[in-house]
């Protein structure tokens, strides 16, 4: 199956490279086209019209999950991975499905989506983790989901942009070995192939790692995190778990909900995700944020290059990001996202980026 994939890779498109994901058979296309707009922001002829475009420029990783779009509601809840099942029921799409990496997601936690399943609260138990992947599978229309992920973790962790761990929010939890269990399970009937993760943790990488060494349980080959020139928190304890338990990195939020494209520096645009849905902008409203992205825009400029090029061609480049997670609402955005494919950054490029780095969000003491 993999060498299927890159015959058709490099047919299509001779500048996309493709990666090997962890320790799996998956090989995966440096850019991931990311779909959370479904639904939502994106009518289903908007969205097919992206998948066909993506596909003809050599990607064939595309990612959603059971909760998309955003913000997730009882009402819109699975549009997202609809659209995409109509998308590969189309017959020259269909006979293409052994070519495609689909990846999805179970909601993680269930505290805040009781809507979703009756016993919502223990959200990776074993009823609610086959009932997801059973109607993922029904919704997108396929029969195996290739990339299978958590969304976040079912246990007290700080999450998206809060700062330090609070033992007095511990709770019950289903553990990880009985979630690998499950999915054991899944996979030896073939509904999903491999596991990954999302939104975790150093700790988590290695529980869930050595959890599966010891108990001879699947293996997860990569984790979904966010990862951006505003967001570098991976590269200390997570870029080390990583690398010794063999974990490909996908980099969500290249372009931090849009701050590092620069059309924030000026106005604050009405149709943005950030000005429709304002909670999710939050963990980038931070001190130096402005001030940063300022000076990201100022070396892309030097380099003639357009701010996002610099940011997304930056993630790429970094060695344990196998993938990028890229999102668009307009073609014209997805055609300049997947073009920073193109894009090498020089050695002297990369050094101003860590200057910038170093002064504004790790300054020395």
């Amino acid at each position: 199956m993999c060498d299927g994939i890159v015959v058709f890779a490099v047919y299509v498109h001779l500048n996309m490279e493709y990666k090997r994901l962890g320790t799996s058979e998956l090989l995966v296309s440096e850019i991931c086209l990311g779909t959370m707009t479904y639904g939502q922001q994106n009518t289903i002829a908007e969205a097919h019209e992206q998948l066909d475009y993506a596909i003809a420029q050599g990607i064939n990783f595309i990612d959603t999950a059971e909760m998309y779009p955003v913000p997730p509601k009882p009402e819109t809840q699975g549009r997202t991975e609809q659209y995409i099942g109509e998308w590969l029921a189309k017959p020259q799409i269909k006979q293409k499905r052994d070519q495609l990496i689909i990846a999805t997601k179970i909601i993680g936690t269930g505290r805040n989506y009781k809507w979703l399943r009756d016993d919502a609260i223990a959200a990776l138990s074993r009823k609610n983790i086959l009932q997801a992947v059973d109607d993922s599978l029904k919704r997108l229309q396929t029969d195996y989901i290739d990339l299978y992920q958590v969304h976040w973790p079912d246990r007290n962790v700080p999450m998206f942009g809060q700062v330090g761990f609070d033992p007095q929010q511990e709770r019950e939890m289903v553990s990880i070995a009985d979630q690998l269990e499950t999915f054991a399970e899944l996979i030896k009937v073939g509904k999903i192939r491999y596991l990954g993760v999302s939104n975790e943790t150093a700790w988590g990488i290695s529980e869930f790692s050595h959890t599966a060494k010891q108990l001879g349980l699947p293996k997860i080959v990569s984790i979904q995190n966010a990862y951006s020139l505003l967001n570098r928190t991976f590269d200390s304890d997570l870029a080390e778990a990583c690398y010794r338990e063999q974990v490909s990195v996908l980099a969500y939020s290249p372009l931090a909900f849009g701050y590092l494209s620069g059309k924030y520096v000026k106005d604050s645009p009405s149709d943005t995700r950030i000005a429709l849905f304002p909670s999710f902008g939050q963990r980038y409203k931070k001190v130096n944020v402005k001030v940063a992205t300022a000076a990201y825009i100022a070396i892309a400029q030097k380099h003639d290059l357009t701010p996002t090029q610099l940011a997304l061609a930056f993630v790429r480049s970094r060695w344990f990001v196998a993938s990028t997670i890229i999102g668009a609402t307009s073609m014209e955005q997805l055609k300049e996202n997947i073009d920073s494919a193109n894009i090498q950054l020089s050695a002297e490029i990369l050094a101003e980026i860590d200057s910038i780095h170093a002064r504004y969000f790790n300054p020395a003491p």
